[in-house]
């Protein structure tokens, strides 16, 4: 049966970014590596900080788009729920990237 994932992701500083997909790893990768130019390359959104899981892409795509509507505040909350210390999920289930460029360094 397939796994899908709706996520949060935070920067430094707190910007967040709300996902789905198949593939945690490899979409927390690429966020990380900034191998995908966008939102979270620009604003260094590389910490994995809220994730769920569902059987159905129909419903992750539904709570996806439920996360995204919310206040910020509403988001934290959640965020919170889990993850009060807001650490990077990540470090649980994936090494850190294999960085030797700016690319994929906090400023």
């Amino acid at each position: 049966m397939a796994q899908y994932y709706v996520y949060i992701m935070s920067s430094v500083s707190g910007t967040l970014y709300t996902g789905v997909t198949n593939s945690l790893i490899h979409r927390v990768y690429q966020h990380k590596t900034k191998s995908v130019r966008g939102f979270t390359s620009r604003y260094k959104i590389n910490q994995l900080v809220y994730y769920e899981t569902s059987g159905s892409i129909e419903s992750s795509i539904q709570r996806e788009k439920q996360i995204k509507g919310w206040l910020r505040e509403k988001k934290v909350k959640l965020i919170n729920s889990m993850n009060p210390e807001w650490k990077d999920l990540s470090l649980e289930f994936m090494d850190p990237p294999d960085c030797h460029s700016e690319d994929c360094k906090d400023e």
